[in-house]
């Protein structure tokens, strides 16, 4: 009965096309934003902060990256790992020959870098699509952690071939380091995503993500109609590389500490990314942060239900959690090919028309 628009009027045009037009939107939006800086950083711990807060928020980064590229752009990548890698050790090499600059800057330079990184692997995109970019951008994963792995100028030299996040300070309160606190953790890493979120919601509203949507839907007639290719695909990549490789910083300064490139940034860091876009939704920003917390919270949630409450055994709840994810990427993909994301636009609409038939 309260989430209705009867009474919700509009005096302008900017007014009538925000993001949440409906009042209840933006009050429950305001609200979720109040708890998670307000609430949660006073009550968070170490566990909590390493399971679910901070490896949520670094993956839904990730997956706003990945999303605008493959949801909102239509380029097919299998490369994320790969970025992510480029961010990490593009961090680590700044943070190592600039200690005295902020490791906030350093995080938005390595997603630069990346972004620059990711623009030049985007160049096939212009003479291939579908299956073929597919194979292309997977050949620049492998690529890129084979660099990483062989390059020892890239981990400084190290006899392990490990790169290690040095103590960095915001604030005077560490945010790198074995003395970072939870909280803070936390909440470096949920600015970044505010303000990615923010970016991204409003690229992908304006003139930018029209033709980036454009050359999604059919190249060709978007060409005609005067959409350049060059510049829409490739700022797409750029775009995409961007968000990318800021979680990839993060994901080993802040959340890690300590990364080897081939575990932390393979294969199945790119895969785990796309399936999180599948599942949350395509061409949806919501749709990014869904499908983060559902892969984020789903072995945490069988790891409590199977191996703490009914005793099975490690290995079979670890098979399951794949049995699940494979099974929910057959249905979405078959039945609902824009995810939590339109379930989630579809529940309101009800709501929306209670109790009237639907």
């Amino acid at each position: 009965m309260f989430y209705r628009e009867a009474g919700d009027f509009k005096t302008s045009y900017e007014a009538d096309n925000q993001t949440f037009p409906i009042a209840f939107d933006r009050y429950r939006y305001w609200a979720v934003l109040a708890v998670a800086y307000l609430v949660i950083p006073f009550i968070i711990n170490d566990y909590w902060a390493n399971a679910i807060f901070v490896p949520f928020l670094i993956y839904a980064i990730a997956a706003i990256g990945l999303n605008i590229l493959v949801g909102y752009c239509g380029q097919v990548s299998l490369g994320t790992g790969g970025f992510m890698a480029v961010g990490a050790y593009a961090c680590y090499k700044l943070m190592t020959a600039f200690p005295d600059v902020n490791i906030v800057l350093h995080v938005i330079l390595a997603g630069g870098i990346t972004a620059i990184v990711g623009a030049a692997f985007g160049l096939p995109s212009l003479r291939i699509k579908g299956f073929y970019l597919a194979v292309a951008t997977l050949a620049a994963q492998f690529f890129l952690v084979w660099l990483f792995n062989k390059v020892e100028w890239f981990y400084n030299y190290s006899a392990s071939g490990q790169i290690n996040a040095p103590e960095r300070f915001v604030a005077g309160v560490p945010v790198t380091g074995a003395n970072t606190a939870p909280w803070a953790q936390y909440l470096i890493c949920l600015v970044f995503l505010t303000v990615c979120a923010i970016v991204a919601r409003n690229l992908t509203r304006g003139t930018l993500g029209r033709t980036w949507m454009a050359i999604r839907d059919m190249d060709i007639a978007a060409e005609i109609i005067g959409v350049n290719p060059l510049r829409a695909k490739l700022s797409a990549f750029a775009v995409s590389s961007f968000f990318i490789g800021v979680s990839g910083a993060l994901f080993f300064a802040v959340y890690l500490g300590a990364v080897e490139v081939g575990e932390a940034f393979g294969i199945q860091k790119s895969f785990l990314v796309l399936f999180m876009i599948i599942i949350g939704g395509l061409g949806s920003i919501f749709g990014s942060f869904a499908g983060a917390a559902f892969l984020v919270v789903l072995p945490v949630a069988l790891k409590v239900i199977g191996v703490d409450l009914l005793g099975w055994p490690t290995d079979i709840v670890s098979h399951l959690q794949l049995v699940i994810v494979g099974a929910l990427i057959m249905f979405f993909l078959i039945k609902e090919p824009h995810g939590l994301a339109q379930l989630w636009r579809l529940a309101k609409e009800k709501l929306r028309l209670w109790p009237f038939p639907y």
